[in-house]
């Protein structure tokens, strides 16, 4: 059964339940707004549910932050409609669209991992991407975007979820002046350096997490003390 224990620190039955409700009003929305389009079809790509999970079940990613999904995928899309003009090779065109999507979103501080798959959808997307021509990166993919943002903010506020996201307040944490000083913050970069990875957490939650474990600790050696 350990294969089935939640991947992600602090997942929880109801949390999950509550953002597949979520999911499914955003999705179910965005898909609806479609029908006021002369296509009078529902208006949601493919690359938009894996959005919706960041945005509603991980909302504290620095991923799912609003510019990332809004400029993330309509960057990757205007990306990917450009090299499917300029290269006729579908292959080549696949896999560059991609690559400089990556690129252009890591400049750009938008990177957002259905990014890569709204380039994609650009190049390989044929006629469902053609009949909508220049507007494409814009309508649907732009439109669908500030959506599934705009739901997120609203659905977050209801639940009392931080989106978009903040750092927590230091809260009853035991103040810093009363802890002696174990780590400093250019310790933490230090550590992220050598450890040579990325991780899907914002540089001060990782700070403010390590505080409240460093104060736990101390507050543990106090009463056995």
């Amino acid at each position: 059964m350990k294969l089935f224990h939640p991947i992600l620190a602090g997942a929880t039955l109801t949390e999950r339940v509550i953002a597949c409700a979520g999911v499914f009003a955003a999705i179910a929305l965005t898909a609806a707004a479609g029908y006021v389009f002369p296509t009078n079809s529902p208006l949601v790509v493919a690359p938009i549910g894996a959005s919706a999970v960041l945005v509603f079940v991980v909302p504290a990613s620095p991923l799912a932050q609003p510019w990332p999904v809004i400029g993330g995928n309509v960057i990757s899309a205007l990306v990917g409609t450009a090299v499917g003009w300029a290269v006729p090779d579908l292959t080549i065109a696949a896999a560059l669209a991609v690559a400089l999507a990556i690129a252009i979103m890591s400049l750009t501080r938008s990177l957002h991992p259905p990014g890569g798959a709204v380039a994609l959808t650009a190049v390989l997307g044929g006629p469902a991407v053609m009949k909508w021509g220049l507007l494409f990166p814009f309508v649907p993919i732009g439109l669908c975007s500030l959506s599934l943002v705009a739901l997120g903010v609203a659905f977050h506020a209801v639940t009392r979820r931080s989106y978009p996201h903040r750092p927590p307040q230091a809260g009853n944490m035991v103040p810093q002046a009363a802890l002696p000083a174990t780590f400093s913050a250019p310790d933490i970069d230090e550590a992220l350096a050598q450890m040579g990875d990325s991780f899907d957490i914002a540089r001060e939650d990782l700070d403010r997490l390590l505080q409240y474990a460093e104060a736990s600790a101390m507050r543990r050696q106090a009463r056995s003390s």
